[in-house]
């Protein structure tokens, strides 16, 4: 390899990396990626819906003991009916719905912006996105790993 071939690989390179750098600062200083920023720290800065969400955290490990054994463990019946009520009262405080809503809309972002450079690079690219609007008509939604076994074109 030649000097002068080695030196344009290196270059660009690094400039492929201080433009990632710089799409990576872009999506930081978003408006989608600051409220979500902002939504984020009212979940654990306000005193009510933080309570909420560490009742719901302690419950969940006693939940997970609970269905290892199922209807057989003696406090099924209890776990199951307060970790829904405690999940349903969690859900609906307004902070935790408003930094789902900003959670999605910061998905949705990064989404978009994956398949815009999985297309710079080719059209039949897969870029898992995990959301069914981005798939690419295969029935899996792109690439399941089974080798085409579900019908996609793995």
């Amino acid at each position: 390899m030649e000097v002068g071939t080695l030196l344009t690989a290196t270059l660009e390179k690094i400039r492929t990396m201080e433009q990632a750098e710089q799409l990576g600062k872009m999506i930081l200083l978003s408006d989608i990626a600051e409220k979500y920023q902002a939504c984020y720290s009212l979940l654990y800065t306000t005193p009510e819906t933080s309570e909420k969400i560490k009742r719901f955290s302690s419950l969940k490990s006693l939940y997970e003991e609970v269905q290892r054994f199922g209807r057989y463990h003696p406090d099924y019946s209890r776990v199951m009916k307060e970790i829904r009520e405690i999940k349903r009262d969690m859900d609906l405080d307004e902070n935790v719905a408003a930094f789902r809503v900003a959670e999605k809309e910061l998905q949705t972002l990064l989404d978009e912006i994956s398949m815009l450079l999985g297309r710079s690079v080719s059209e039949s690219i897969k870029v898992p996105t995990g959301n069914p609007f981005f798939s690419t008509g295969s029935s899996c939604g792109g690439g399941c790993g089974s080798g085409g076994g579900c019908g996609c074109s793995a």
